[in-house]
């Protein structure tokens, strides 16, 4: 029996009890891993957080090399941390996982140069334009070039657009307009040529901010300057999963020459509040029993449902394999998501295909089905 038939025959065993005290398989084989079943189609990514990073986390430590081949560093490049002064550095946590990426020879992706949350708090006390785009070009052009040859691609602009497709209202729009995105791909591929420029977002797939996203890069383009990719980060809920409309993301931004990659993929079995959309990291709400219905584990109808939308969504993936480069999950296990501190702080969430102690769900295996 090859070791994918008995991944797959495997999946049995994890269909009954709830998550948290499902007994698991007495040996789970991670052979032949996720980034294995899939050579060929598309890179397999994960974020991965400080204590990964640094391999204090002796239940990742194994895994995350024989699953994935393309990591991202969770938040440790964020400005807040990186760049905390206007002349002051902080490289002593961002080294690491560019470190890490090149030991295991795995892709590697800087996340973000500009984005309009967790800056830190001095640029709030910006109001030069000309100061901006000082310190824009000094925070792309020292990053950028550090880890020249080392980051593969860069998410160089992260959420500039409304869910209706205009221009969010950042600091740095409203201080610089749209010429603030055309400035910072252009800092960025003079500081590191040989590396991919991306922009990256969520809600990309719904098709006003997808008009707003394929404006964008149409701007960039005209004007000749570089983009490489687009970055659909897709946060969804199992709740409202619309294929239809991610496929035709699919099809629209591979249209306009860049490459497709779906960057921050979870999908949350959680009650929604106020039919709240996206990921919008200030978007917070006070917690209730009520939104938080699964804490000591989550029963099997949920679990199936959750492993028949990976599935359907890997199968479309599969079928545009031929514009899609990688699939990078936002996290390792379930015991990491950001989602269970968003949009309600201190829920149990399950929007992953590793469990709190890093075994497979059914959903990991029903993406591997697809494979067999």
């Amino acid at each position: 029996m090859s070791s994918l038939t008995w991944i797959v025959l495997s999946s049995v065993l994890l269909w009954t009890g709830a998550e948290t005290f499902r007994p698991q398989p007495a040996a789970f084989n991670p052979e032949p891993g996720l980034k294995a079943v899939f050579t060929g189609d598309f890179l397999i990514g994960a974020a991965l957080n400080t204590s990964q990073i640094l391999e204090q986390d002796s239940l990742a430590k194994d895994l995350i090399p024989v699953q994935f081949n393309s990591v991202t560093a969770e938040n440790i490049m964020k400005c807040e941390i990186i760049h905390p002064g206007w002349s002051d550095y902080n490289f002593t946590l961002a080294d690491k996982p560019a470190e890490y990426a090149e030991k295991r020879q795995m892709h590697f992706v800087g996340h973000t140069l500009i984005w309009h949350s967790q800056l830190a708090p001095f640029i709030r006390q910006i109001k030069s334009p000309d100061s901006l785009d000082l310190f824009m070009k000094n925070h792309i052009t020292t990053i950028a070039s550090r880890y020249k040859g080392k980051v593969d691609g860069w998410d160089v602009v992260n959420e500039a657009l409304e869910e209706n497709g205009s221009m969010r209202k950042s600091i740095f729009f409203n201080l610089l307009g749209e010429s603030y995105i055309e400035k910072a791909f252009q800092y960025a591929q003079a500081a590191a040529p040989g590396t991919e420029l991306y922009y990256n977002d969520y809600n990309i797939e719904q098709p006003a901010k997808r008009a707003g996203a394929i404006a964008l890069v149409k701007r960039l383009k005209e004007k000749g300057i570089r983009i490489d990719g687009v970055g659909i980060q897709g946060h969804w809920s199992i709740h409202s999963l619309n294929l239809q409309h991610i496929e035709e993301s699919v099809k629209e931004f591979s249209a306009l020459g860049v490459k497709v990659m779906f960057t921050e993929l979870d999908l949350t079995v959680l009650p929604n509040p106020w039919d709240l959309r996206g990921a919008d990291v200030n978007q917070n709400f006070e917690s209730n029993p009520a939104m938080n219905p699964y804490p000591q584990g989550l029963p099997d109808s949920v679990n199936a449902v959750l492993a028949d939308k990976y599935k359907a969504l890997f199968a479309l993936f599969l079928k545009h394999k031929d514009r899609i480069s990688r699939v990078t999950f936002w996290g390792v296990s379930d015991r990491n998501s950001w989602l269970n501190n968003w949009p309600i702080r201190n829920r149990t969430n399950y929007p992953l295909v590793f469990d709190r102690n890093y075994q497979p769900k059914p959903a990991y295996y029903s993406i591997l089905s697809l494979k067999k």
